[in-house]
């Protein structure tokens, strides 16, 4: 997407995701406070679900301009960058800061890398094939499995509509609700030896989080149709989605991050990581609110260019902020409210100025990038026969 074609609202939004994610991977005790501030939704589902949506936009344009076989092929250089960025987080992980972990005895690193440091080799080669995937590293290798099967999944949206998409979307999501992804992982291992638990596979349920990722999609294919009206949403459905928003806000402040402490049932209906029916309701909630709104917001509300820089550079930024929070993990364990605030300010402090100039080098480098391939497609056009004859 060139510069002119951003949107910056949808920068800023994307950069707002980056922000509370660092906020709660960063271990200080501004993380419990600040995690999940606007009810009980996270900023990795708001990121998925924007990700999902500007794919949607930007793939399906090129598929009506340049045809299927380049989006196929923009899909698969996409999931190959995304694929060599995971191998050097874990590359990272598991050199600089295992090394740390051990050398200060950070219970924080140990238990994170406990697999790895079990059987270092079957988990690098598990890894490398996106099957081990330790806390904070586990959110790329869905990206990478939605890249690769978002080609087939769109096209079959573009030429026969989205209705069947959607309901076989929903219906994994709803497997999910109820085993589909141990079941899936014990029908494996019946086959061949599996030397990993499936809790070392990653905490996300990608049966579940699929369902926001075709939802994505779809909302992003629909909106990049020049002839698509704006999106209209009935007053009543406005003022329920406004009733849920407003009852997990107040709730999810008033009682905390646990929906019900010790009544399981109800906070496995919150639940984020099989991205519980209560929770998709609270995210459709704000979904409903964000879009109706957004004309008056982007109206009103002053830009913030930091946070639309990060949004920009969002895979560079992405990638950094979990490199920040494992150095942080490594550096100061876990966060301790013994710990005096001047230590939790100063690590919010590098780790926030580390993302901004992680963004600016990115997005300087984008630039020279577009500069030198604008020169040699001129250079091109000047020495063909045609540019010859000019």
């Amino acid at each position: 997407m060139s510069q002119d074609d951003r949107q910056w609202e949808l920068d800023a939004m994307r950069g707002l995701m980056l922000v509370l994610m660092t906020l709660t991977h960063l271990p200080t005790k501004l993380a419990d406070p600040l995690g999940q501030p606007l009810g009980y939704v996270s900023a990795a589902e708001g990121f998925v679900l924007l990700s999902a949506y500007m794919a949607g936009r930007v793939y399906s344009t090129k598929a009506d301009q340049q045809g299927s076989e380049a989006m196929k092929t923009a899909f698969f250089n996409r999931a190959l960058k995304l694929y060599a960025c995971q191998l050097a987080l874990l590359l990272f992980a598991f050199t600089a800061i295992a090394g740390m972990g051990l050398a200060l005895r950070e219970g924080a690193v140990t238990d994170l890398l406990a697999f790895f440091l079990e059987r270092p080799v079957v988990a690098t080669l598990s890894a490398g094939l996106l099957l081990y995937n330790p806390a904070l590293l586990d959110i790329l290798p869905i990206y990478i499995v939605f890249m690769l099967v978002s080609p087939l999944v769109l096209l079959h949206g573009m030429e026969h509509g989205w209705r069947g998409v959607m309901a076989l979307s929903l219906l994994l999501w709803f497997g999910a609700q109820f085993g589909l992804g141990p079941a899936v992982y014990h029908l494996a291992t019946g086959w061949f030896d599996m030397p990993l638990q499936y809790r070392d596979m990653g905490a996300f349920e990608i049966f579940a989080w699929q369902f926001l990722w075709v939802m994505g999609l779809w909302m992003g294919t629909v909106h990049s149709q020049p002839d698509h009206p704006p999106t209209r949403f009935p007053r009543w459905m406005v003022l329920t989605a406004l009733a849920l928003a407003l009852c997990a806000f107040l709730w999810r402040h008033a009682v905390g991050q646990t929906p019900m402490p010790g009544v399981s049932p109800v906070n496995l209906m919150f639940d984020k990581w099989r991205l519980g029916p209560l929770r998709l309701i609270n995210l459709l909630a704000l979904l409903v609110l964000a879009m109706h709104f957004s004309p008056w917001l982007k109206q009103h509300l002053p830009r913030w260019r930091p946070v639309e820089t990060l949004g920009q550079a969002a895979l560079p930024v992405f990638c950094a902020h979990l490199v920040v929070a494992l150095l942080a993990l490594a550096l100061f364990g876990a966060s301790n409210a013994a710990r005096p605030w001047s230590v939790d300010l100063l690590i919010l402090f590098v780790g926030f100025y580390a993302l901004w100039a992680v963004a600016r080098i990115s997005l300087a480098h984008d630039r020279r990038t577009a500069r030198r391939r604008a020169r040699k497609a001129g250079a091109a056009r000047d020495l063909s026969p045609s540019g010859a004859g000019r």
